[in-house]
């Protein structure tokens, strides 16, 4: 079973920034998301140097007095004319949010996130190029959500996947601000891989690359969604990320009108099968022509179809490449028809020894690529129908690019 790694960013205690000054009510200007305090004498001329002295000037983030800060935004102090002396963000309990001070001592920015519906009170001080301490007090609050969704991914920690595996985010409620939840989201690679988030769902994202992934790709895919606006007072409730491996290239091609399917493993061709297709003139048996993606496989797996008759069939070496039905399995009843005569209900008939090789060597998003039937695969036949799509559309679906 994969593992999944979820990180709940969460207050914990707080590093001060230096011996507190006397601190004072400022004199505060606020904006939507910033405020700025400052305090001595107009800038006059300067030391013997010719320097130009001035107060410290504060610039907040969120300005004091805001109400229903999403936590999951910047929080950070920012001092002009000066060098911060000390700072410290304290919740109602008085514990402080641990932060970071700029080797200029300019800027001091919290290094983990707020709480959801807490009280927070800034207190520090800067001194000025006037060589003056200017004070900094205030409060702010953080918004209590009418709901909070989570997010869960299909890929785990540590796992190799196929070439063609692409990256699924589901949310546990509807999102209406997907910009919002995409602007959180990221991927990394080792090398470089083009790629884009597209939304198949109101709760669902995935990201898949331009064309295949190089073999070797190391990935690392974040979703850092706790404190992020959702849209109709839904925010995200944890973050989550993965870090995983491509494997080899593993391509499997097969056409139905010669009843044969090949193995190709980087680059080179290592089996060739004999098949037997689904029954091509019954358009709820016959095997879609396109990309489909491994998405598990099964030592032995039990099949049901009451529509066509027969329900709970163990089949050996079972290796899903759709939601809609479709596997390659072993069937030593079907090994007669096999490279001649397409009669199955959908899936890719192996003789159980050839289906053994094949499961032996599977990676879930693994492409098998299906060309020569009357029905293409399309995005109703599944969850990993990513590849059932241009680049062009597939890009159009992202919320960034809409």
């Amino acid at each position: 079973m994969r593992k999944l790694k979820i990180r709940r960013r969460l207050p914990v205690a707080l590093i001060g920034l230096g011996v507190a000054a006397a601190l004072g009510l400022s004199a505060c200007t606020s904006s939507p998301d910033t405020s700025t305090a400052a305090a001595g004498p107009t800038p006059a001329a300067g030391d013997s140097a010719g320097q130009a002295t001035a107060p410290a000037s504060f610039t907040v983030q969120p300005a004091v007095g805001t109400k229903d800060f999403a936590p999951g935004e910047p929080v950070r102090v920012t001092v002009a004319s000066g060098e911060i002396q000390s700072i410290a963000l304290t919740n109602a309990d008085g514990k402080q949010v641990a932060g970071e001070l700029s080797a200029d001592k300019h800027t001091w920015s919290a290094t983990e996130p707020l709480g959801y519906g807490k009280t927070y009170t800034w207190t520090g001080s800067a001194t000025g190029t006037d060589g003056k301490p200017v004070p900094l007090s205030g409060s702010f609050s953080t918004v209590t959500p009418k709901r909070q969704v989570s997010g869960s991914l299909n890929v785990g920690d540590g796992q190799t996947y196929g070439i063609a595996m692409p990256i699924a985010l589901t949310f546990t409620s509807k999102v209406t601000d997907k910009a919002a939840a995409e602007r959180a989201l990221s991927v990394e690679t080792t090398p470089k891989t083009e790629g884009s988030w597209a939304w198949l769902s109101d709760t669902e994202v995935h990201w898949r690359p331009k064309e295949y992934f190089q073999p070797n790709t190391k990935v690392t895919v974040t979703a850092a969604i706790y404190g992020v606006k959702m849209g109709d007072g839904t925010y995200g409730r944890q973050d989550v990320d993965a870090s995983f491996t491509i494997g080899r290239s593993q391509i499997v091609k097969g056409d139905t009108t010669t009843h044969r399917m090949q193995v190709i493993r980087d680059g080179q061709q290592i089996a060739d099968y004999p098949v037997s297709y689904g029954l091509d003139s019954d358009p709820g048996r016959v095997t879609h022509s396109g990309i489909h993606v491994v998405m598990s496989k099964h030592a032995t797996y039990s099949m049901s179809n009451p529509r066509y008759g027969y329900t709970d069939v163990n089949v050996p070496w079972a290796v899903r490449i759709s939601n809609n039905g479709e596997f390659i399995h072993g069937l030593a009843a079907s090994v007669w028809a096999q490279g001649k005569k397409n009669i199955s209900h959908g899936c890719l008939n192996l003789s159980p020894a050839n289906a053994k090789i094949y499961y032996d060597s599977v990676l879930p998003g693994d492409p098998v690529e299906i060309t020569g039937s009357t029905q293409q695969l399309s995005a109703k036949d599944g969850d990993y129908a990513d590849w059932t799509y241009s680049w062009a559309d597939w890009t159009r679906m992202s919320a960034l690019n809409s």
